[in-house]
């Protein structure tokens, strides 16, 4: 009998490795497909079978799975990655395997698509514009009113997202976005209201609530995620009225399968929704940790068709704390991550650099030099645990523009 196995197009900085023992805890054989396998340490680490291919040309795609399906029971495909996910669904009707509509992931891909489709079902959204020139965006912002935000129409992790509270910052930021960003095709700029109040994200599988988690950022005018704790400290008024508006999201937007995520901010109008995300988030722990639901293992077993369970196994609050550097150069060293793990309630404490490593601040996910998580009982007592941890840990970084300067950093 062929081996059951499991194709995962691209891998995931956070999330991949899980993905891989998730597979191999279900008795699948993880096959990883990715344009660049350098990517995703973990593959090699664990000696994961990983072939190169074109993730963006389907036909290559299909071709690969085809092959692999004269070796293996291909019981599923997936990713973690949502750039490629509608590839995924793709690849899944073509073979006949459960999986995402590829049509509704590109529109919720899209998030001046995602807006008129939200817009129309009567959802909460902040007031926007589409731009594809300097002009275009200045006369927007004017429209709108500042401040405003600007982001790239397609785009993920904050990459090219700012607040601009006056015109010389929209022309600034709009240069970069038109002379910098990497455009696939025709520049698109989203112009949208600032919604001011609390964050946060509703975790979805399906056609459910599984909770719903807050998180802060850095400061202004990027969005940098700092932390979040789950599930949020809210009234049962207040979880009501954002699962809601949660749900009312997915269904605008032709979602009903598997993983998504909705960000909203909690407003003087109530919760507005700042994003729908058709994947899971890059960090589903905290979910895990609180209610002990493994959203990655339930959703491998959506995608080879096996029954799936959500039931809560317990309630405890989990929280997560990101390592940001607050100055460029190079890092030196950085330590006390083995200290941090060893606080009793700490969870994991993952590092993605290494000393000698050249720090540059994207003012977006990709800052974090790692991450800090630990679940309790209680929020206070996580919150405890947590930045105790945090004070364990510490960094070195020298700065680019005087070498003889060197700076400690910590949380």
């Amino acid at each position: 009998m062929a081996k059951k196995a499991l194709i995962l197009v691209e891998g995931h900085r956070n999330i991949g490795r899980q993905y891989v023992q998730a597979a191999q805890r279900l008795g699948l054989h993880p096959i990883t497909l990715s344009a660049d396998l350098a990517r995703y340490d973990y593959l090699a680490a664990e000696s994961i079978e990983a072939i190169r291919v074109d993730t963006d040309n389907l036909d290559a795609l299909i071709r690969e799975c085809s092959r692999l399906g004269a070796t293996y029971d291909i019981s599923g495909i997936t990713s973690a990655m949502e750039s490629v996910y509608a590839t995924v669904g793709k690849l899944c009707r073509y073979f006949d395997l459960p999986g995402p509509n590829h049509a509704s992931i590109e529109r919720c891909r899209d998030k001046f698509s995602q807006r008129q489709l939200l817009a129309e079902a009567g959802v909460p959204i902040p007031a926007y514009r589409l731009a594809t020139k300097a002009t275009e965006v200045e006369s927007s912002a004017v429209e709108v009113g500042l401040p405003v935000i600007l982001k790239p129409a397609v785009g993920i992790g904050s990459m090219g997202v700012r607040l601009c509270r006056s015109l010389d910052e929209v022309a600034e930021h709009t240069t970069y976005l038109l002379g910098e960003h990497i455009w696939r095709s025709s520049p698109r700029i989203l112009v949208e209201e600032f919604a001011q109040g609390p964050y946060y994200c509703a975790h979805i599988m399906g056609k459910d609530v599984i909770g719903i988690e807050a998180g802060d950022f850095g400061p202004p005018p990027h969005f940098v995620f700092r932390g979040g704790n789950f599930p949020a400290p809210l009234t049962d008024d207040e979880y009501k009225r954002i699962a809601e508006v949660s749900l009312s999201s997915v269904q605008a937007l032709g979602l009903d399968w598997g993983p998504m995520n909705t960000e909203l901010r909690w407003t003087k109008r109530g919760p507005v929704v700042i994003e729908v995300n058709p994947r899971l988030t890059g960090g589903p722990q905290p979910v895990q940790l609180a209610y002990g639901i493994d959203l990655i293992t339930e959703h491998i077993k959506l995608v080879i068709g096996d029954e799936w369970n959500l039931r809560r196994r317990h309630s405890h609050v989990a929280a997560w704390r990101s390592l940001l550097p607050d100055r460029n150069g190079t890092l030196e060293w950085i330590g006390g991550d083995s200290r941090a793990a060893a606080v009793p309630g700490v969870a994991e404490v993952k590092l993605y650099v290494e000393p000698k490593t050249p720090i540059v601040r994207k003012n977006d996910y990709r800052d974090s030099l790692g991450y800090v998580i630990a679940a309790s009982p209680t929020l206070a007592q996580t919150e405890a645990i947590l930045q105790h941890a945090v004070d364990f840990i510490h960094w070195s970084i020298t700065p680019f523009s005087n070498l003889g300067e060197k700076g400690v950093c910590g949380i």
